[in-house]
């Protein structure tokens, strides 16, 4: 079977930044669809996970999510209420909004305020990747690794990228095509469960 997904991309808190890969990547991709910016409630978790939910009402057929930052984030709150099902999702360099940030992000104390913890750690009911960076100012490595094991997701290690982001340098990034390629792999080719003995 060959799958023909969309793509739903889900931002960071900063939305949509014009340099940014996951914008570069929405132009490049022929079934690609942004979840638009909230015009209030900017920094509730519970009004982004209802635009998640917005926006894959307006989408017929298997989605692939691919989410960036806090991003990665509102999938994991989200996989918990899903009302419906997704093949997969990229995470690129979540953002670990337990650890206090560098200056210019919001505060731990406002985060949980607006419903952000605790990062929810189960088991993601749906085939996933996480890319994380060995320097990223907003989650050291073990974390990304601790979210990775927790989360089920294979974890892909891509060195001192920063956060993947305009701000470390990086505006294209080709990997992400990669990487959702591989997740279609992994969709279509499901591990084989263990045989039960006995």
């Amino acid at each position: 079977m060959t799958l023909n997904p969309t793509i739903l991309i889900i931002p960071g808190l900063r939305d949509h930044v014009e340099e940014h890969w996951q914008t570069l990547l929405a132009k490049e991709l022929p079934h690609c669809v942004t979840v638009p910016p909230l015009e209030q409630d900017k920094l509730s978790c519970q009004a982004r996970l209802d635009a998640i939910d917005r926006a894959l009402e307006a989408v017929y057929g298997p989605v692939i999510i691919v989410a960036h930052s806090a991003g990665c984030m509102m999938v994991a709150h989200w996989a918990l209420r899903r009302a419906r099902p997704v093949l997969g999702a990229l995470l690129a360099a979540p953002a670990d909004v337990e650890t206090p940030m560098p200056a210019g992000y919001p505060t731990q104390e406002v985060l949980s305020a607006h419903g952000w913890m605790p990062i929810p750690r189960q088991r993601l009911p749906f085939p996933s990747i996480l890319a994380a960076s060995s320097n990223d100012p907003l989650t050291p490595l073990e974390r990304a690794r601790g979210f990775a094991r927790d989360w089920g997701s294979r974890l892909v290690e891509l060195g001192p990228v920063g956060h993947l982001n305009p701000a470390s340098g990086h505006g294209a990034w080709p990997m992400a095509q990669q990487l959702i390629a591989e997740l279609l792999e992994m969709v279509e080719t499901p591990r084989a469960e263990p045989a039960i003995q006995g």
